[in-house]
């Protein structure tokens, strides 16, 4: 006789692993970003442990994946992405795309100059893409500082110590690419 629940919890495992190993996160960090146990991650990675709703839901939360990507439920044939902002340290972060690792798309919204947390450079392996959609930006490279207006883009090697806001006393939008990397680094909980 079929079991299509049991077919489809066998799946979960090989997609949480490759989910954690698509962002280079170590099963210590995913237990301190969740609230489960490594030992826990690591049985329902092995398919020892069989996943239950409360252990998938921060999982989901923190790969940035619909629960749908973690259990593989069957297509629906809607191909829209439904979007759900992320808001860190002041910014808006809304995902444009749904697949695990490689580049990832986000709209981000940056608070205006003077409501933006304090400009704190950063490095992360990997190279980021912008495109301003609305607003003036202030783009700090190293040692360069940068205006960009609407219709312009910027690309980096994101170890070079960088910082993006709003210009002026309105929002910036932009349209963001960067990796797992990028990803992490953007999206890491405030350390405020």
């Amino acid at each position: 006789m079929d079991n299509p629940a049991g077919d489809v919890l066998a799946g979960v495992g090989p997609r949480l692993r490759a989910l954690r190993r698509a962002r280079s996160a170590t099963l210590a960090a995913l237990a301190h970003e969740t609230g489960l146990t490594a030992s826990t991650l690591s049985r329902l990675e092995n398919g020892k442990l069989r996943p239950t709703l409360e252990q998938l839901l921060p999982l989901a939360r923190a790969h940035g994946v619909p629960l749908d990507d973690l259990v593989a439920a069957p297509p629906t044939g809607d191909p829209r992405i439904h979007l759900r902002p992320v808001r860190r340290s002041g910014l808006v972060m809304v995902p444009l795309t749904r697949r695990a690792g490689g580049i990832q798309a986000y709209k981000v919204i940056y608070p205006p100059a003077g409501r933006a947390p304090t400009m704190n450079l950063r490095t992360h392996e990997g190279y980021e893409w912008f495109y301003v959609l609305n607003g003036h930006v202030r783009f700090v490279l190293g040692e360069q500082e940068f205006q960009l207006g609407v219709g312009e883009a910027a690309e980096f090697d994101t170890r070079i110590p960088h910082w993006i806001g709003s210009a002026d006393s309105h929002p910036a939008e932009l349209l963001t690419l960067f990796g797992a990397q990028g990803e992490r680094a953007h999206l890491a909980p405030s350390r405020h």
